[in-house]
């Protein structure tokens, strides 16, 4: 008999992590998330559709695996969080983990009170859990829709500091329900009590981590190997040792425990990094589709239109509302808010929570079935609707909204590729800079770009340089030989709008040309400057200052305040210091006459100061 249980259970594992794998090709296929394949499997697989799979099957098992999955992935999502990255958008991150959670904590509990008449105590549970965004679900939108930095940042430190603050808080408010302990002296002391011992226990297993790593011998031949068994162990080591001392306070520790080992500069960081990312899509598929098994469709159906409606006021109201007060002065765009507005799904930390309160409260010592199905019912009818409509559109929600920025790939971090970065961020698009040489990639780090280490004329290298989704990718290096290959990669194996290169030798531009590579020969180049210093010196001085005082900056012609028009009708709407300075219509570019009428496909250059430049940007592209 305890043979028959174990092979069912061996298959049940074998067939979930099978599942995952699927559904992370289809999320890759068909550029949606893989929560949301993962959410519909678990579904179609449980008691309430196929009766395939059955959660009880794991008896009292189940909440302590769930648990170690949490740890290893709040964990993984915390290693990547990178604390010099946070300068991208200050204010909006503090904000959103302080001012947001405190708006999403309130409306939601006012919600479920007025919604569904439940007491406050009840209420304010359920709207502790619902504050968690997560890693679980950020992570996946940000791998299918490469948003700005500043985005990206936002969401992802939003999510990993928000389960911690949400799952402590909940465990908090749950224990004033079931004890004794009232009153907000109690609240807080126990709040404090439960960080503490996260953070205590974070920090320690961290240095302990970080000496082994620095300064004990692995083994050489097998170093890579143990370094990643050592920070696996670690990080489920800090999630029992902390829940051991006060409940719910693991996931805190492991939280800490990650940031603080990610930022530390430990050996083998990129080995640590690729193997916990393994690890945490497998956890992640057996947590998403076992959480999903366990929904209950009469306990969502008894929610009713309530139920829908506090749906509808978290994702609807609260979101924007939060988001929109915690970006007040920073310098997102009215797009990028949007999307942040509308793509915050919930995801297992409040699952896992909830599904571990439930328990308890329909035990016979506590009594509160009513209670228990309010608080999974809702979780779960939130975590199920804003995953299957904001995971699932979070791509076009992006593309319609025009906030997917241009990705440009530029291989090689010296002088040119820096200097071309940062020409290319200051008009805010997204660039990664590929670099083998140990030295130029720390100088590329402390000036603030993003550097993916590794050499670029390595097929591997360019695609987990994110390749796949450039625009442009640039080989900028020294090695004409070297820029050769990078071109041909870039064009065989991936599909950029333009391939564009450095050519260090002029003999070797009509190779270059020959492959349909665009060509810029730095001979050619430095002569082409110093003959517009000798003969054009204003203009030479003028360009010279591109990005700082003036600009140039070309778009096409899209928008109805443009289409139909004259220059002449354009000129007084245009800010003071700005003037278009050429149109290109079918490959020819000319400066036009003041009678000339736009069409629709043309692009003309705006030409300026740089931030007349910019507003006229703004003016002709309200969505940029």
């Amino acid at each position: 008999m305890a043979g028959a249980e174990s092979a069912v259970l061996i298959a049940l594992v074998a067939g979930i992590i099978g599942v995952g794998v699927v559904a992370q090709v289809l999320s890759d296929r068909f550029q949606i998330p893989s929560i949301v394949f993962l959410i519909a499997a678990g579904i179609l697989l449980g008691p309430e559709v196929a009766g395939v799979l059955n959660p009880d099957e794991f008896g009292t098992a189940l909440p302590a695996i769930v648990g170690l999955s949490v740890a290893i992935i709040v964990f993984e999502g915390a290693f990547h969080l990178r604390i010099e990255e946070l300068r991208e958008a200050p204010k909006t991150v503090f904000r959103l983990v302080t001012v947001g959670a405190l708006i999403a904590f309130v409306g939601t509990s006012v919600a479920v009170h007025l919604f569904l008449g439940v007491g406050w105590l009840v209420s304010m549970l359920v709207g502790s859990l619902l504050v968690a965004t997560g890693p679980t679900v950020i992570a996946p939108i940000l791998d299918i829709v490469p948003v700005r930095d500043r985005v990206g940042i936002a969401l992802d430190t939003e999510g990993i500091v928000n389960d911690v603050t949400a799952a402590i808080t909940a465990v908090v408010i749950f224990n004033i329900i079931t004890t004794d302990a009232s009153g907000a002296g109690a609240l807080i002391r126990l709040f404090a009590e439960r960080l503490g011992y996260g953070l205590l226990v974070g920090m320690l297993v961290a240095g302990l981590l970080y000496y082994l790593l620095q300064y004990v011998d692995l083994s050489p031949g097998n170093a890579p190997r143990n370094a990643r068994l050592l920070v696996l162990a670690g990080a489920l080591v800090a999630y029992a040792a902390a829940n051991y001392l006060a409940s719910e306070s693991g996931v805190a520790a492991v939280a800490v425990a990650g940031m603080l080992l990610g930022n530390a500069d430990v050996p083998y960081e990129e080995d640590i990094a690729a193997f916990k990312g393994d690890v945490t899509l497998v956890v992640l598929s057996f947590v998403f589709i076992m959480l999903a098994a366990l929904l209950d469709f009469d306990v969502l159906l008894d929610l009713g239109v309530a139920g829908i409606g506090i749906v509808v006021v978290v994702a609807l109201v609260l979101r924007p509302l939060l988001v929109f007060v915690s970006s007040v002065g920073d310098r997102f765009t009215r797009g990028e808010k949007l999307f942040m507005s509308v793509v915050g799904p919930r995801g297992i930390i409040p699952a896992s929570v909830a599904t571990l309160f439930a328990i308890e409260l329909r035990s016979p010592e506590i009594g509160m079935p009513e209670a228990a199905d309010v608080l999974v019912g809702t979780v779960f009818l939130t975590i199920l609707l804003t995953v299957v409509f904001e995971a699932g559109l979070a791509r076009r929600i992006a593309e319609k909204l025009n906030i997917i920025p241009m990705r440009v790939i530029t291989v090689g971090g010296g002088d040119v590729g820096r200097e071309l970065a940062t020409r290319l961020e200051d008009r805010g698009e997204d660039v990664v800079i590929v670099e083998k040489d140990q030295d130029r990639i720390q100088r590329a780090r402390d000036a603030g770009f993003t550097v993916h280490a590794g050499d670029g004329t390595e097929t591997e290298v360019l695609r987990s340089a994110g390749a796949d989704n450039a625009k442009f990718v640039i080989a900028a290096t020294g090695d004409d030989d070297a820029n050769l290959l990078i071109s041909q990669l870039s064009q065989s194996k991936f599909d950029p709008e333009e391939v564009i290169t450095r050519t260090n030798n002029p003999e070797n531009v009509d190779a270059f040309e020959e492959l349909g590579v665009t060509t810029i020969s730095s001979a050619m180049a430095t002569a082409q400057a110093m003959d517009n210093h000798i003969e054009r010196p204003a203009l030479a001085n003028w360009m010279r200052g591109i990005g700082e005082s003036g600009d140039v900056q070309e778009i096409e012609v899209t928008a109805d305040v443009l289409v139909g028009q004259t220059v002449r009708d354009i000129g007084p709407e245009l800010p003071e210091g700005c003037l278009i300075g050429l149109v290109c219509r079918d490959e020819e570019s000319f400066v036009p006459e003041a009678d000339y009428t736009l069409q629709r496909g043309d692009r003309i250059t705006f030409i300026g100061r740089k931030e007349a430049v910019r507003e006229a940007m703004t003016w002709a592209h309200p969505e940029e």
